[in-house]
């Protein structure tokens, strides 16, 4: 992929603000969970993945380069702010679908590096380092150079050791690093108030208790499953059943049929994602010779998760929830 390198310098002055016809960040922002209005201190760092993001004043072309960071952008009513998104891995949700819709789409999958510049960014938000490579963004210190702030999501570091242990502390931690960075703090706060009440709720009902559940992320020869150190265990955890996979480590690993025939799960929770449907992978497992023996798959005790509700996110307490309301709508074994 090659880049236009004048064209990139001239867009890159615009970001910093040397060329005319940016709007100017707004430095504060509506809180409804507080009433009034969050007023930005600063300049704000935050570091993730072990780089410093600073801004001056809160972002006002923020440029989202994955699903999940777009959701936590629109989760605390940024849109007017963005200047781009791209990548989506199924679907936004009903609730943020008009304020997504007011967001230029840059691209299905990643953009190139001219289209991106061309947004004139001023902030690049990503969930996976993917996005932060000589392909697509550029590493985000050749960004801090260009005058382009960046925040990585600490679940998508790429580097095992800076990943820190996923939790629903981590999660709401992601939000809240997003929400100082642009000065809704109150909103970031709001959020993670809300999604504990959530949670203590499907904990009480326990709507998994008792039951065996298998996480089927992707793939037929080896299915690609949910582990015991990611959003799917966070999710099991909450409802009350128990993951056939949970001493795998990680938050996704590469399992084997044969494991999980000896399982024989009560559920099978399906990720739903444009790359693989969960019909897909229900016809495959109803169709096939040994696991179409499977508790589960004989019951149809399936339920499906969008793939953005499964990783670690804003949108990971409604997969929980969607995962209860699957569970208690189901009677595997009867």
């Amino acid at each position: 992929m090659r880049v236009a390198h004048a064209l990139a310098l001239c867009l890159s002055a615009v970001a910093l603000g040397a060329c005319t016809g940016a709007p100017a960040p707004s430095t504060s922002d509506s809180s409804s969970d507080s009433g009034g209005t969050a007023k930005a201190a600063a300049p704000v760092t935050v570091r993730s993945c072990g780089t410093d993001a600073t801004v001056k004043a809160p972002p006002g072309r923020l440029v989202t380069l994955n699903e999940g960071s777009t959701e936590v952008a629109l989760a605390l009513g940024l849109q007017s702010r963005m200047a781009g998104t791209a990548y989506l891995d199924d679907s936004i949700p009903a609730k943020w679908k008009t304020a997504y819709d007011s967001v230029p789409v840059l691209s299905k999958e990643y953009p190139t590096k001219e289209k991106l510049l061309a947004a004139r960014p001023d902030f690049l938000y990503a969930s996976y380092s993917s996005a932060f490579t000589g392909k697509v963004a550029g590493t985000r210190a050749e960004l801090r150079a260009e005058g382009i702030p960046s925040y990585l999501s600490p679940f998508g570091c790429g580097d095992d050791k800076q990943v820190p242990p996923v939790s629903w502390e981590t999660v709401w931690g992601e939000v809240n690093d997003v929400a100082k960075l642009f000065g809704v703090t109150g909103k970031g706060a709001a959020i993670e108030r809300q999604q504990k009440r959530e949670l203590d709720g499907l904990r009480t009902d326990a709507a998994g208790k008792g039951l065996k559940a298998l996480w089927y992320d992707s793939n037929t020869k080896t299915p690609y499953v949910g582990a015991g150190h990611g959003g799917p265990q966070l999710i099991l955890d909450a409802v009350g059943a128990r993951n056939v996979f949970e001493k795998l480590p990680g938050g996704w690993q590469s399992a084997s049929w044969e494991k999980v025939a000896a399982a024989d799960p009560d559920v099978i929770v399906l990720a739903d994602a444009d790359w693989d449907t969960a019909r897909s992978k229900m016809r495959y497992l109803e169709h096939d010779p040994v696991l179409g023996k499977l508790t589960a798959v004989r019951h149809k005790a399936f339920v499906v998760v969008p793939f953005s509700e499964s990783t670690p996110g804003v949108l990971l307490a409604d997969g929980a929830a969607r995962v209860a309301d699957g569970l208690a709508k189901l009677h595997p074994g009867s």
